[in-house]
């Protein structure tokens, strides 16, 4: 029978004797410069998303990286409901559009730390964006995840110089990788994967850069979901810290 423990694939990397030495969850620690965030906008109804989805799922396995995908409502109208769309999902996207000065909404569209977008969808394009969002925060406020099984989730800073400018400390819930046969729409009759699927986002709180500590109840993620947290400027501005915990099944 699988047993199963949380193992950390994010920012840093465990030695073996620490993996034993901590059995029962995961820790992701303050990773040196690093991850970052990229955030993809997208559609299972939009024939243009697939290739910069199969992009996302690259991208999540990486440890530098924390990716998101975040699928919009908007267009559902033409003939294939998204089962993971939500209207919350658009207002994210269009409060990006509205801080990047952007005279639309479109998909596929990825997000790098908050500041910087594009179609993106080749490597080379995520590259480019990866390189601009490491030139405007080289120092970043990492948070520090800690999840046991069946255990809340707590989330560590340690102090950080925000400026005059507070941060939102944000989680996101996802489901890992998802396969759905579409049955209508501009990608009728295909299989898609989709990745790192956000099923629940909110602000845990505001923070105004001094040493804290949250917990998040363990009944807000389930056991096959990876959760992240992302160090937002107020008012979804540059993320300048962000981290992740996914489960893996073990023997």
């Amino acid at each position: 029978m699988l047993g199963r423990r949380l193992i950390l694939t994010g920012a840093a990397a465990f030695t073996a004797t620490a993996l034993a030495s901590r059995r029962e969850g995961a820790v992701a620690r303050e990773a040196a410069a690093g991850p970052w965030a990229v955030e993809l906008f997208t559609s299972q109804g939009c024939s243009s998303c697939p290739p910069a989805d199969r992009l996302l799922g690259m991208l999540a396995r990486r440890a530098d990286i924390v990716a998101l995908s975040y699928h919009v409502d908007y267009w559902d109208y033409i003939g294939w409901k998204d089962k993971f769309a939500s209207s919350t999902t658009t207002l994210r996207q269009r409060a990006y559009a509205r801080n990047l000065k952007q005279r639309y909404v479109y998909t596929p569209e990825m997000v790098v730390d908050g500041i910087v977008h594009r179609p993106a969808v080749t490597s080379a394009s995520v590259e480019d964006m990866l390189d601009q969002a490491r030139s405007r925060c080289p120092r970043r406020a990492t948070p520090e995840l800690t999840h046991a099984v069946n255990a809340p989730l707590v989330i560590r800073l340690a102090p950080f110089d925000l400026g005059h400018e507070p941060a939102d400390i944000a989680l996101a819930v996802y489901d890992r990788r998802v396969a759905t046969k579409i049955g209508a729409g501009e990608n009728d009759g295909r299989t898609l994967e989709n990745f790192n699927i956000v099923r629940h986002f909110e602000v845990v709180s505001r923070w105004d850069g001094s040493s804290a500590q949250w917990t998040v109840p363990a009944d807000r993620f389930g056991p096959e979901q990876g959760v992240a947290v992302l160090v937002q400027r107020a008012n979804q501005g540059q993320i300048i810290g962000c981290n992740k915990l996914e489960p893996i099944a073990t023997n």
